[in-house]
């Protein structure tokens, strides 16, 4: 139970700041405000958000029971978790929070925010490159290994792909 109030508790934060607060500065900055009248981008944008969000939430839920950690690079998961949306892209949740703040962009059509989308995917990236990837070969080794041989980074594998990293 402990774990799961960590696990809320990290991603409260960085969901409040990162993922509302940050975006909610850059839309008033740039002078928008919410749209009159709901039509079609607004729909596809609440169903994005509401996707990107769902995904977020299910890769916080495999941390916790899977895991048996949680989001936080200062408290992170014992055990690998290569199930739920980790079975398909090695990092399923910065891909769900980009795809809720892009849902964000096209509701209130935002260019400024799409642009804090980029930014956001462009920082992850190095992140995931410069300390989340080495720490996960050094701390899980030959499992992590095989585990990038069978699922992309940011893309899901096709099976040709599979074939020819296992060489």
């Amino acid at each position: 139970m402990f774990l799961l109030v960590r696990a809320v508790t990290y991603s409260t934060l960085f969901i409040g700041f990162v993922l509302i607060f940050l975006p909610a500065r850059v839309l008033s900055s740039s002078g928008l405000v919410s749209p009159s009248a709901i039509g079609l981008p607004q729909s596809v944008g609440v169903f994005l958000g509401a996707a990107g969000a769902a995904i977020a939430v299910s890769c916080i839920v495999t941390f916790v029971r899977v895991g048996k950690g949680t989001p936080a690079p200062f408290d992170p998961p014992r055990r690998l978790a290569v199930r739920g949306p980790y079975r398909f892209v090695r990092n399923p949740m910065y891909l769900g929070a980009a795809l809720a703040m892009s849902g964000a962009a096209l509701f209130y059509r935002s260019f400024a925010l799409l642009v804090y989308v980029a930014v956001f995917l462009l920082v992850m990236h190095l992140f995931v490159m410069a300390y989340e990837e080495p720490t996960l070969r050094r701390t899980f080794g030959e499992d992590y290994k095989a585990y990038c041989n069978r699922v992309g980074r940011w893309w899901p594998k096709s099976e040709r792909d599979r074939t020819a990293d296992s060489r």
